[in-house]
């Protein structure tokens, strides 16, 4: 090989495609919000706690072992797999290697919305601007929580699924491997038995059937519905999904279960989505396959019911709507303004054949994880990847494990994850994040006590609550603060900690 040829061999690597920049992009924008991942939501203390248990023991616990109130009680632990993945992390890099997890696990779903939509539209340019805008619309459920695997998997499960319905995928094995990987990952692997009905719907109802695809379809839903039972707790994990979905009154206390605030700025970028949706399918001159339009109209509605449906909405949307988008334009030849984007694209798609890429993913991924390790600081805030004392009762918990406080402790239920990270075993939780577990009658007696509801003091009685952590300014700590039966045991701008008197 001459020098020549060694270079461009060379250049094919270290030269980035389209979708490695994006890759890189979405990477590097989920390590800049690592803070803000760890901290909007309060679970990820639980997550890897209990991921440490698992791989302490090799067990995944059945029954409650985090709370006083539930101790001993059947529990369906349905993300443990994804609790082992994130304790792994943080025992190799701590939080810095949690958000790089979480980071990783991002970049390569919308990467595969990238491929997807290239796939289907054959035009990078259209592919990168869908896969941006679906990012930034995914971008407000970026959280370090398992759901990032039901992101990912959702990518990986509409790609195949397409394939079959495209006639290049004549086995369905695949889709049970999945589903056995995702039931133990995440409790909404239930998203792709509703794409999967969604598709085979879609097929059977056109005109022209491809029996052979129908075929393949049918085996699908069958065989990964009996997949997603091989999980620690069997039918249970079905029972614990619906129950809780079922349940008006949980859902309705649960933030991302609610409809998206388009008050909010954060939820701009999917509304330009759904505006987007409406003007392709509106200029859209040929009939759109009914898979698709099953897909577009469900997990449309889905999204503007709950907020935490956008990313999956996302996943599923951007590449029909690319491929939507290219037929429009390959339809407008003609205008000037249309062959002049055509024509760029003809000589990207020409740039992008010749390369190979891959060296600048490579690199970002691995540089990033030994400079997290090393200590620098990739956030965009300068803080490092920290739960923040100014949403966790950092401080509180520096002092409680100083301190000689003993018994069953009633605690604020978005820092009950927080409390197991750093507490436990020592001290159990009188309840936190996982809802699905703890019930709507244990939900309702803390809303009467943080609330000081008629008979919320019986709920102390009841529980033997020997002490409290609550946020300084709420209704609860207002009250211990006269009471005489209380002593403000310890208090900053966050936190108050009160000890029970004896009585």
């Amino acid at each position: 090989m001459n020098l020549k040829n060694l270079s461009q061999q060379i250049s094919k690597i270290f030269l980035p495609r389209l979708g490695e920049v994006f890759f890189t992009a979405v990477f590097a924008a989920a390590i800049g919000l690592g803070p803000q991942m760890m901290n909007v939501d309060g679970d990820l203390g639980r997550h890897i706690t209990l991921g440490n248990l698992i791989l302490e023991t090799g067990k995944v616990p059945t029954r409650d072992v985090f709370s006083f109130s539930k101790i001993g009680d059947p529990l369906t632990p349905h993300e443990w797999l994804s609790d082992v993945f994130f304790a792994l992390s943080h025992q190799v890099a701590g939080l810095d290697g949690v958000v790089w997890l979480t980071a990783f696990v991002l970049a390569l779903s919308f990467w595969l919305v990238y491929r997807q939509s290239l796939n289907l539209s054959n035009m990078s340019i259209l592919a990168l601007a869908g896969a941006f805008v679906g990012a930034g619309a995914a971008s407000l459920h970026w959280l370090t929580r398992p759901h990032i695997f039901t992101i990912l998997f959702t990518a990986l499960w509409t790609i195949e699924i397409e394939k079959v319905r495209l006639g290049l995928k004549k086995g369905w094995l695949i889709f049970p491997v999945l589903m056995t990987i995702w039931a133990n990952l995440h409790g909404a692997f239930i998203a792709g038995l509703v794409i999967w009905a969604l598709v085979f719907l879609g097929e059977f109802f056109e005109k022209k059937k491809n029996w052979n695809q129908l075929r393949v379809l049918i085996w699908i839903g069958p065989a990964s519905l009996l997949a997603s039972l091989l999980n620690p707790d069997g039918l249970g994990i079905w029972k614990t999904g619906l129950g809780f979905l079922g349940n008006q009154y949980l859902v309705s206390h649960t933030a991302e279960y609610l409809p998206p605030d388009f008050q909010n700025p954060a939820f701009w970028p999917f509304l330009v989505v759904i505006g987007l949706s409406i003007l392709i399918l509106g200029l859209s001159q040929r009939r759109v396959k009914y898979a698709h339009l099953f897909l577009l109209g469900s997990w449309t509605a889905m999204a503007l019911y709950s907020a935490r449906n956008i990313p999956l909405f996302i996943i599923v949307a951007v590449p029909i709507l690319c491929d939507l988008a290219a037929r429009l334009l390959k339809e407008s030849r003609g205008s000037r303004l249309v062959d002049a984007f055509l024509n760029i694209q003809e000589k990207i798609a020409l740039t992008e054949n010749t390369t190979r890429g891959g060296f600048v993913a490579v690199v970002s991924i691995a540089g990033t994880l030994i400079l997290l390790m090393n200590g620098a600081q990739l956030d965009f805030q300068g803080t490092g990847n920290n739960f923040s004392s100014e949403v966790f009762p950092v401080e509180a918990v520096d002092w409680l494990e100083e301190s000689d406080l003993e018994g069953n402790g009633f605690n604020y239920f978005p820092w009950g994850g927080y409390l197991l990270y750093r507490r436990w075993p020592e001290q159990l939780v009188f309840i936190d994040g996982q809802t699905d577990f703890y019930g709507e009658d244990l939900t309702r007696a803390y809303e009467k006590v943080i609330t000081l509801q008629p008979g919320w003091q019986q709920v102390f009685r009841e529980y033997q609550i020997k002490w409290v952590i609550m946020p300084a300014n709420s209704p609860l700590t207002a009250y211990l603060d006269d009471s005489l039966n209380w002593d403000l045991a310890y208090q900053d701008r966050l936190t108050n900690i009160y000890n029970l008197l004896e009585e």
